[in-house]
């Protein structure tokens, strides 16, 4: 009997991702964002208070769902036995097939959210913590392959290549978006060709020059 109490107390507990799941089945079933947090708590019988426990604002939920989405992502990528052993390139393969299996997973939310603004720009708000992410990860990237480098001649742009990769992420997103092929397979040879281009690009070319590109992409992306 106690042990039936304490799981369907479990079950009743209020947490970030039980609140983030309502929210996500809220938008899907009425096509728009809850009216009030008050009206949001109350349908799902829970107090104000518990809600921002967890969240300040929707926007501060929105933000908290990206998160969520990239957080999934490293969890699921690290529980593999040959991470550990992975070169630079191959974790972010990694991260990107694993992230887009993440996003084509919950695709109608996605859609939604971002599709409701005419340009990703526009949402960098609910994304901004989604590139703070991205962002810490690729530089700690950079930073251990920069240890293993006795040159200093050879040493990379930690913020340099983190942009990049903020860059990198938006166009396979927009991509993505876009992509009418069967489970999402154009996307797979657009996360494969940019990243090993990005790679070769940057390992053999000059940061400056490197940087210019980064440049040029997101222009040429964004002004779509």
């Amino acid at each position: 009997m106690a042990k039936t109490k304490q799981i369907k107390e479990q079950e009743k507990a209020v947490t970030q991702d039980r609140i983030i799941e309502w929210y996500m089945n809220y938008v899907l079933e009425n096509g728009k964002e809850p009216d009030t947090v008050y009206k949001f708590s109350k349908d799902h019988e829970i107090s104000e208070a518990e809600f921002y426990d967890f969240f300040g604002s929707f926007e501060g939920l929105k933000r908290g769902i990206w998160e969520r989405f990239f957080e999934h992502t490293l969890q699921v990528m690290q529980k593999s036995r040959e991470y550990d052993s992975f070169s630079n390139r191959e974790k972010m393969l990694t991260l990107y097939y694993t992230f887009f299996e993440m996003l084509t997973a919950n695709r109608s939310y996605v859609l939604f959210t971002l599709k409701h603004e005419d340009s990703i720009l526009k949402n960098a708000g609910q994304l901004k913590g989604l590139r703070r992410e991205l962002k810490n990860y690729t530089a700690e990237l950079i930073r251990e392959g920069n240890q293993e480098q006795r040159s200093g001649i050879l040493k990379r742009s930690e913020a340099v290549f983190s942009e990049a990769a903020w860059v990198q992420l938006v166009f396979l997103l927009k991509f993505w978006m876009d992509d009418n092929s069967p489970q999402f397979e154009s996307t797979d040879v657009a996360i494969e060709k940019s990243v090993n281009t990005a790679f070769d690009l940057f390992e053999n070319t000059p940061l400056e020059r490197a940087l210019d590109f980064g440049k040029f992409l997101w222009k040429e992306k964004m002004s779509r």
